[in-house]
């Protein structure tokens, strides 16, 4: 990767390059995967530049996104301290190779937007009326009238039932094995 100011001097640097790397070193030079662009348009492993700071790319955020979603599916038939084992292993490792990311601003939210999908995985767990009323219990509070568990809900709904707001708080979901997407990048960065 170089940073050049024009693109005419762009495509010179790149034929100048691509030469020397040919004649002299015997490589090949992928032509697809070479390019000449700003800085901010060059994706590199997964990582890129936004007002000089690196950050990971916008489609390594979206496939992030999207393995949370799998790892919290209420149709994913496991227990759910083996989902939160898995769960555990997956953020550890993006967080490990992401975590030089400088970008912070999105991760309280995703915090919050992870606590709600395992509530609802937790929340949605028992099918049936009898075992998510037994949940409820098991919480400490019963199941509120209209929102036992008999009727189709939405996604979310299961987090809006009073039993899973008082039952699954955060300390809660810390004891469960739950692990914190922020505290991940506060110790990468050397803050905790």
């Amino acid at each position: 990767m170089v940073l050049v100011k024009s693109e005419r001097a762009g495509q010179r640097v790149k034929a100048s390059l691509t030469a020397y790397l040919g004649r002299q070193l015997k490589l090949p030079v992928n032509e697809k995967k070479s390019q000449v662009a700003k800085i901010e348009q060059c994706v590199f492993l997964g990582f890129t530049f936004r007002k000089n700071k690196l950050r990971w790319s916008d489609a390594a955020f979206a496939d992030f996104k999207h393995r949370l979603r799998e790892l919290t599916g209420r149709s994913w038939g496991v227990s759910m301290q083996h989902r939160f084992e898995k769960l555990g292993q997956y953020l550890r490792g993006w967080m490990g190779y992401f975590g030089i990311s400088e970008y912070y601003r999105p991760i309280p939210g995703l915090d919050e937007w992870l606590r709600r999908l395992c509530a609802c995985a937790t929340g949605n767990s028992g099918v049936c009326v009898a075992r998510r009323s037994a949940t409820f219990w098991r919480w400490g509070r019963p199941a509120d009238g209209d929102l036992d568990g008999s009727q189709r809900q939405e996604l979310l709904a299961p987090v809006s039932v009073k039993a899973t707001q008082v039952g699954m708080t955060n300390d809660w979901l810390r004891a469960q094995g739950l692990v914190s997407i922020r505290n991940l990048w506060m110790k990468a960065h050397g803050y905790a």
